[in-house]
């Protein structure tokens, strides 16, 4: 009858749809590069990435002649000196060096990017969560070095062309600037980081060092933020990425398209991409 051929093919119908509706769509958030001075437009791989960058060289955002310049004292990247109030011992410069590296390589933290009002960048990081034992061994390498300023974003004198202290400014240790480690990770570069107490290989944090023969954990971390930033939290805070996933997949097709299971399809009608989506 009309209606029983109406029926079977609104079930086929349903069947197609539902298929494109599983479908992988690109996340805005995730495997991107920020708009910003030395970053490239889109993540890709760069076999030649120097040093301490290399962990990223499968899929980064920066190119290896930026890889080469964040290993050095006084860089081209930003003209900025390590050795403002004397030279920076290369156990704290080995953490300098590495979040240059994360900050300029990494395709990951794009659940932190947000709109900057510098000259020189359109965007930025902020609250990046930072794994606790990075902020931790950053503090503790760096904690004797000294310095004279806490935020090293702004304030300093740029007469000569590089950065030096402030008319006025002392030299002082990095346990007095920063007492303890959360303030140095939140502090120095104006907030881009947060401090956690969360651990590496957790899942929940950014880490500045890993490796990248076990792959790189980051890209997970940042499908958790994405996920729980696009999810409101008063209904999703119980569903796992995962579940949300599948409860999406199987309640779409379902609400929307029963109804087309009980029209008779006009003879011609398409699959995915036609008139009917």
């Amino acid at each position: 009858t009309r209606l029983a051929v109406g029926m079977a093919v609104g079930q086929v119908l349903l069947v197609l749809l539902a298929a494109c509706a599983v479908m992988p769509v690109k996340d805005p958030l995730l495997n991107i590069c920020m708009d910003a001075k030395h970053h490239k437009t889109k993540p890709g791989p760069e076999d030649m990435l120097h040093d301490q960058c290399a962990p990223w060289k499968d899929n980064a955002c920066c190119t290896a002649n930026t890889s080469l310049e964040a290993h050095k004292d006084q860089s081209n990247l930003y003209n900025f000196n390590w050795n403002h109030c004397g030279l920076m011992p290369p156990k704290c410069k080995h953490h300098f060096i590495q979040d240059t590296c994360l900050y300029e390589c990494s395709p990951n933290l794009g659940p932190w990017i947000d709109q900057a009002d510098s000259s020189w960048r359109r965007e930025r990081i902020l609250h990046v969560p930072l794994c606790k034992e990075d902020c931790d061994e950053w503090w503790e390498d760096c904690k004797d070095y000294v310095t004279c300023k806490e935020n090293w974003h702004k304030g300093w004198n740029w007469a000569t062309g590089t950065n030096r202290c402030p008319w006025g400014s002392m030299c002082r240790p990095f346990s007095h600037v920063f007492p303890q480690p959360k303030d140095l990770c939140e502090k120095i570069w104006s907030n881009s980081y947060k401090y956690t107490t969360e651990h590496r290989d957790s899942g929940r944090c950014i880490q500045m060092w890993f490796d990248p023969a076990q792959g790189n954990p980051n890209v997970a971390v940042a499908k958790y933020y994405a996920w729980k930033k696009r999810s409101s939290s008063a209904q999703m805070e119980n569903v796992t990425p995962e579940t949300n996933k599948a409860v999406g997949v199987l309640l779409w097709p379902a609400l929307v398209l029963l109804p087309l299971a009980l029209v008779v399809v006009p003879e011609g009608a398409g699959g995915c991409g036609s008139q009917w989506m």
